[in-house]
């Protein structure tokens, strides 16, 4: 097993930043995802990694070993790409056995370990079939199985599971998460899909604009985001922010009155954060009044999509509550619920960064977490 490192990383393309100043370091055993929207880097990062791309500035480090500057055959890496990358002309066999056979491997070295990928992925009844005749799912397996016969310091995946249906994707993530338990091997896995970051990560790494805006193990960054970028890109359905100010010991919108602690030190202007699933109906007096557009039930949940409102005004935006059993048979467009708060996040409205996290015991009455 081997670590990584990186050392304040930077790269331009077409004298655009794109990576600017990244610092990292992959323990060995350690499966880390990078995760961010289109365009912010991690692709660039990991194609950097493998030597495929070179870096303007900074270092790498694999083991003991720099290889920054190094050729992509001198870094001792497996790379497992969206596209597959599999030669057409080649069965699985020797497909599998492509980067063994390149090396000059001896032939009973490339047999078994071809049997023990094949066997290990279960691709051992597709073994004389060719790519055209295989599934996606079964091309990605043979892309991994050819990556893992290598016996590679670091694994390196790009997007791997973005040309899968939704059914392909769950049952290869599985795949991939059962490998590195097996393999226990160093990994650096890139998706734009939170699922996936959040289901394989130990740890997670969000990028935003080739910077890397906070890492942690998943449901710590979930529970505590440093930032409201890092609170609205992971969550499913997607954090609500709502516009406040204070006033003395009360956060105030349209349609909006939350108690909150006299002793936290805030800004006036500020954006509350609340998790469609930490809001629920309730009959209670100092609830929101929410009127629902859009009903979204998707059999084990539901949705409801609407607005905030008061007397007179809607808070803009939309937002979205998660709907128990109850409240579901009566929620149509047009109607009205009244939703109870758990729990909220408090973000600085000039610096977007995260101030603390709120709590709501059964009176209403709000605790404070502040984030260091």
């Amino acid at each position: 097993m081997t670590s990584l490192s990186l050392q304040r990383l930077e790269k331009k393309l077409g004298g655009a930043p794109i990576l600017r100043g990244i610092d990292l370091d992959v323990a060995s055993g350690e499966l880390v995802v990078l995760v961010g929207p289109s365009g912010c880097g991690k692709s660039t990062l990991l194609r950097t990694v493998a030597g495929l791309e070179l870096p303007d500035a900074g270092t790498i480090r694999i083991g003991d070993r720099d290889v920054t500057l190094l050729p992509p055959r001198d870094r001792d890496v497996g790379m497992v790409f969206q596209s597959y990358a599999l030669y057409p002309h080649l069965t699985v066999r020797e497909n599998l056995a492509f980067g063994l056979t390149l090396r000059r491997t001896e032939a009973a070295t490339v047999k078994a370990r071809v049997e023990e990928v094949s066997s290990m992925l279960g691709l051992e009844k597709l073994l004389d079939r060719y790519p055209r005749d295989m599934s996606g799912g079964q091309r990605q397996r043979v892309a991994m199985g050819r990556a893992i016969a290598r016996r590679p310091s670091l694994f390196l995946f790009d997007e791997p599971l973005s040309n899968l249906d939704a059914a392909l994707r769950a049952e290869v993530r599985v795949e991939i998460k059962r490998l590195h338990a097996r393999l226990a091997a160093t990994m650096l896995y890139v998706t734009h899909d939170q699922v996936e970051a959040m289901t394989l990560a130990d740890r997670l790494v969000v990028l935003r604009a080739g910077v890397v805006e906070q890492v942690g193990a998943p449901l710590d960054i979930y529970a505590e985001p440093a930032s409201r970028f890092v609170a609205g890109f992971l969550g499913s359905p997607a954090m609500n922010f709502l516009a406040v100010r204070r006033e003395r010991d009360r956060l105030l919108a349209p349609g909006v009155s939350l108690a909150i602690p006299s002793t936290l030190e805030t800004p006036k202007e500020l954006v509350l954060g609340v998790r469609p699933h930490d809001v629920r109906p309730t009959s209670e007096a100092s609830a929101l009044s929410f009127e629902v557009d859009v009903v979204e039930a998707m059999g084990f949940e539901a949705f409801a999509y609407g607005q905030i409102k008061d007397a007179t005004h809607a808070s803009p935006g939309t937002f979205i509550a998660r709907l128990d059993e109850d409240a579901l048979r009566t929620a149509r467009h047009g109607a009205r619920l009244a939703l109870a708060v758990d729990r909220a996040h408090l973000f600085d409205a000039a610096t977007e960064k995260a101030i603390g996290r709120l709590g709501f015991d059964g009176e209403r009455q709000p605790s404070i977490e502040a984030t260091p």
